[in-house]
């Protein structure tokens, strides 16, 4: 089986996984039709409905205008209870621990002032809270899908009919100043405008200061009829702070400020609206649909009195959108419809009689909101709807990806595992079902769907795999042979994926994980113990007849796995400790540990916390040097273990540097601020770019070993001087280089004379045991530094527990696995069970969870303070590897768990010595076998199973995180008309599939390094054999 064989196989693998993903997404995640019509003022509101105001004159308004001029103020992030006076706070909790309380008293003064002249709502929006898909509500009054939150890092113009391409076309100025999202939405729509970035989520003042230096003189210049100034400072302190923190009251103070000196400059024709575009949480994230998210804050006033409003437009809107699509139910539009008219003629004939008017304006009150609640109803209903053909289609091509990979790992390892057909045969019916389908699209005349073509290939590629599977089980063989997981891994397995069906599991999932890691810990001990393997793993040379024996002696007592056991278990809890409490838990309490260090108020605590992350990274770095040391990989001169020497130490010097500057840099002296701000710039980059640069290095040259050549003792020659220490004249120089180079004449022609006459030159090569799991190893090492540089600062305690968690997992797994040769090399379930397990502890001890509002945005700007300009894929890029960081890095080192049991055959540094010849790499004597233990060369010695080995764990990795992606769409497919669909089920199938792909190509990786370093082995071996030859 060949190298390149087995990558394919596994890319194969992975396409239809993929396949599957996008095929179930496209049915799954919910999409609308953007109506590109558009209204115009002089046309009747609707069916049936009368002319308002001006009586459907020629060329007039349907309806009067009440106002000249529009303030309008979006405070991002404006929580209702932000609005509320200090006496309102939350029972059982005294105000002062709510900073926000109180802060916009100009509201509340209003409010008792001139009550008819002033209206607080608590305004309830629609999820997804994020602000892009807010602004298109508030502009168009649509519903925002599920899948518009993944458009908040790419804003694209709204082609909707909305308020500001009224307002434009009616010809009314419009000046705008604030977030540059605007920019995106309304290219070319202002007369005048002032945008400042707003992706820079830790930056709290520069927006709303340069809002303020624009915001008064464009007031007072008159040079406008519609004002929008979009503040961004209080959304901003809310994820860097959390609104209970001193810093959110400080911001709403200064909002105060504002909206009193607008109110101080408003004419008696202009309105001022303040609003805010969603809530935040506790925590002070936003994207979900808890009670602080959708709950917002709205605030109008008019030197003048209000007048209460209708929604004529809600009902054109349903009528076109129904007339387009067919898609809205007909007897539900039809009663809106009629409820609609009743509500028109009843309102007009109020204005016409006033005679009872309280009683008839409360019956057009109701009437009016229970048309709108009744076309949101509606309109959600029709937007979701899904496509259960292609839900049905994509679960069912996950499924049989995971039957694929559960049948194939048991074939990879047999003798005649039909490889080449499996592969080739697939590839021609997958190829043959895509012309297949592209001919009928022609035919019909129908276009092309990228999606549908590459299910259809996925579909087709696995008929064969399939006939094959059918024909196996109709042999009738034992389920143990069609089912190889061991039943406790099984019903592991089973209880975690019968989990995702429920959403109380799903949002527990953080505290449910460490429990089954440790359950499987639990496991793995008793199972040494009942098998009496409670020792390092025992070596087994398997003759070429089969028979097997044992070999040496024990090396460590019982107590052994029971350490590594505890250790584990002790790493498990320890991590436990950094956890974010979900939203829909609120007795809960998130570690605070989990925040940036730039936002604790003390300034001892921050400095010993500080001195704990740095202590964290250096612990790291010596822990690493000395695994490399211990099994003398550190003694090698090639560049990628220079690179670890030198660069490594630069690196963790880099990052602490960089958290000093976080942390510290609002409390910089003004004339530093210039130089933090570089810093901040360069040092991330350079961290950055030395990880690239020992990755570069490391493909390059993965081969740490140290090579001698000799042929024994030299013999010496002491060279006689008439003067003591070294030469100081000409004379002495004269006398000494010609004994030098008698010396060397002698030293060389003996050493020709002892090569005849003892044979060939003996090459000894050091560190040749662990040759793949030390490029392993420091492969992680140069991608945990950038990733680290992603999190909070105390995130380096979980980077550091993670290292060694894995450490002791990979030695207690190690015990278990015997070692044999030539083969077959096998990696048993639970090992991979535990190592998928482990991943998803590490993915919440990082403090995420799989829901939109627990985010790290912090992330897109480690490196780029002043943000990405147009660029979307790079700020998404840094926030996916901070969110998918422990996918990343488990996943790449999943081949470590074939390479440590052959690794801890030797427990210190050790010294192979090969002699040169046609048979020098085959050869293994077993008198050497004695001395010195072969590790990982053993791997060498069989590379059909050690090729064979590699494929089966990638099978089995992907297995596992297969059937995770595909329990997750079957919840989600069940369970899509639950209550509980979007803020749970739908999350979370999204975060698997991310996390399926990230691990994917991550394994991907991992195996294609231990196969790079192989490749190296090999040439190394070659160019030592031409050399004897010549």
């Amino acid at each position: 089986m060949q190298k390149a064989s087995v990558l394919l196989f596994l890319v194969w693998v992975c396409f239809l996984f993929y396949a599957g993903i996008t095929l179930f997404t496209t049915g799954f995640l919910l999409t609308r039709l953007e109506l590109t019509n558009q209204s115009s003022c002089h046309e009747l509101p609707g069916p049936g409905s009368l002319p308002w105001g001006s009586q459907g004159k020629p060329g007039a308004c349907w309806m009067a205008s009440r106002f000249s001029r529009v303030v309008l103020v979006l405070i991002d992030a404006l929580r209702f209870d932000f609005a509320q006076p200090q006496r309102s706070h939350v029972p059982g909790e005294h105000p002062a621990f709510l900073p926000f309380l109180g802060k916009l008293g100009t509201l509340q003064r209003i409010l008792e002032i001139k009550p008819h002249h002033a209206r607080l709502y608590r305004s309830q929006v629609d999820p997804p809270t994020t602000t892009m898909q807010r602004l298109k509500a508030l502009t168009t009054g649509s519903l925002p899908t599920f899948i518009d939150a993944g458009s908040n890092f790419a804003s694209h113009a709204i082609v909707e009919d909305n308020l500001i391409k009224q307002l434009t076309s009616a010809g009314r100025r419009i000046v705008f100043m604030g977030d540059d999202t605007w920019k995106d939405l309304f290219p070319g729509a202002f007369s005048q405008a002032f945008f400042f970035s707003s992706f820079n989520v830790r930056d709290l003042h520069t927006v709303d200061n340069g809002i303020l230096e624009h915001l008064y003189p464009t007031m007072d210049s008159g040079e406008w009829d519609v004002l929008i100034a979009h503040f961004l400072g209080v959304d901003h302190c809310g994820h860097k702070h959390g609104p209970h923190h001193p810093e959110m009251a400080k911001k709403l103070s200064q909002m105060d400020q504002v909206i009193q000196g607008l109110v101080e400059r408003l004419d008696n024709d202009t309105l001022l609206v303040v609003a805010g575009d969603h809530g935040m949480t506790m925590n002070g994230d936003h994207g979900g649909d808890s009670e602080p998210e959708v709950s917002a804050a709205l605030f109008v006033y008019s030197p003048t009195a209000l007048f209460p409003s209708t929604p004529p437009e809600v009902s054109r809107f349903l009528h076109t959108y129904s007339a387009v699509t067919q898609d809205l139910q007909v007897k539900e539009l039809h009663q809106l419809q009629n409820l609609f008219s009743k509500a028109s003629a009843d309102y007009q004939w109020l204005r016409q009689s006033p005679q009872g008017a309280e009683a008839t304006l409360q019956t057009v009150i109701a009437e009016l909101q229970q048309f709108l609640r009744g076309a949101r109803a509606i309109c959600i209903e029709s937007w979701a709807r899904f496509s259960l053909v292609r839900m049905t289609w994509g679960a069912a091509l996950l499924a049989a990806s995971c039957l694929l990979c559960l049948l194939s790992s048991q074939w990879a390892t047999s003798p005649g595992f039909p490889f080449r057909p499996l592969l080739l045969i697939p590839v021609a019916w997958g190829l043959s079902g895509a012309i297949l389908y592209a001919g009928l699209l022609a035919t019909n005349g129908l276009q092309l769907d990228p999606v549908i073509l590459g299910s259809v290939i996925a579909t087709g590629s696995l008929l064969p795999f399939l006939w094959k599977a059918w024909a196996g089980w109709g042999s009738k063989k034992p389920l143990a042979i069609l089912l190889p997981i061991p039943g406790p891994v099984l019903l592991l397995l089973l209880i975690r994926l019968a989990a995702f069906f429920s959403d109380s599991f799903v949002i527990a999932e953080a505290r449910a994980t460490p429990f089954l890691l440790g359950s499987l810990i639990f496991f793995l001990v008793a199972r040494l113990h009942w098998e009496g393997q409670l020792l390092p793993p025992k070596l087994f040379t398997m003759s070429r007849l089969g028979s097997s024996a044992p070999t040496g002696p024990p090396r460590h007592s019982g107590a052994y796995a029971l350490r590594l056991g505890v250790g584990l278990l002790l790493c498990t809890r320890l991590a436990g400790l950094f956890h974010r409490c979900p939203e829909e838990t609120p007795a809960c309490h998130s570690s605070p540990w989990l925040s940036p260090l730039a936002s604790m108020v003390g300034g001892r605590a921050k400095n010993l916390w500080y001195g704990a992350c740095v202590g964290a990274l250096v612990a790291l770095l010596v822990a690493v040097r000395l695994w490399l040391q211990r099994y003398g990989n550190l003694k090698s001169p090639e560049p990628p273990v220079l690179f670890v020497r030198w660069g490594l130490p630069l690196m963790a010097l880099g990052t602490a540097a960089y958290w000093a500057l976080a942390s510290g840099a609002d409390e910089a002296p003004p004339r530093l601020r210039a130089l933090v701000a570089g810093a901040s710039v360069v040092l991330p980059r350079t961290v950055v770019g030395l990880a690239a640069s020992g990755l570069v290095l490391l493909l390059w040259r993965p081969v740490a070993v140290l090579v001698k050549v000799g042929a024994g003792a030299s013999r010496t020659r002491t060279v006689l001087t008439p003067f003591s220490g070294p030469p100081t004249s000409q004379a002495d120089l004269d006398y000494v280089v010609p004994q030098i180079y008698r010396h060397m004449q002698e030293e060389f022609r003996g050493r020709l004379e002892r090569t005849k006459s003892q044979g060939p030159l003996t090459v000894s090569a050091y560190q040749l045991g662990s040759v793949y799991s030390a490029a392993m190893v420091t492969a992680l090492t140069l991608l945990a530094f950038p990733l680290l540089l992603l999190h909070a600062e105390r995130i380096s305690l979980v980077f550091l527990l993670l290292f060694l968690q894995s450490f002791l997992l990979l030695h207690l797994l190690a015990a278990g696995i015997p070692i044999t040769t030539p083969g077959p090399f096998i990696v048993p379930w639970q090992a991979v069970s535990a190592w998928a397990l482990m991943a998803t502890q590490t993915f919440y001890s990082t403090g995420h969870q799989p829901v939109f509002p627990a985010i790290h945005w912090h992330a897109a700007f480690v490196g780029f303070p002043e943000g990405h300009g147009s660029s979307t894929w790079l700020p998404a890029l840094l926030v996916g590897a901070n969110t998918f960081a422990s996918h990343l890095l488990f996943a790449v080192g999943c081949p470590l768990l074939l390479l440590w049991p052959f690794l801890c055959e030797s427990q210190g540094p050790r010294k192979g010595r090969q002699p040169l010849g046609s048979e020098a790499e085959a050869r293994v004597r077993s008198e050497e076998e004695e001395k010195e233990p072969l590790m990982e060369m053993r791997l060498r010695d069989a590379p059909h199973h050690f090729n064979a080995a590699l494929l089966q764990l990638g099978l089995k990795y992907l297995f596992v995180l297969g059937i995770q992606i595909l329990a997750c769409a079957l919840a989600a497919f069940i369970l899509r008309r639950h209550l509980m669909v979007w803020k749970v089920f739908a999350p979370k199938f999204i975060f698997e599939a991310i996390g399926f792909i990230v691990s994917s190509v991550g394994l991907l990786l991992g195996i294609a390094l231990v196969m790079r370093v192989d490749g190296a082995v090999s040439s190394w071996f070659r160019k030592l054999v031409l050399i004897q030859q010549r």
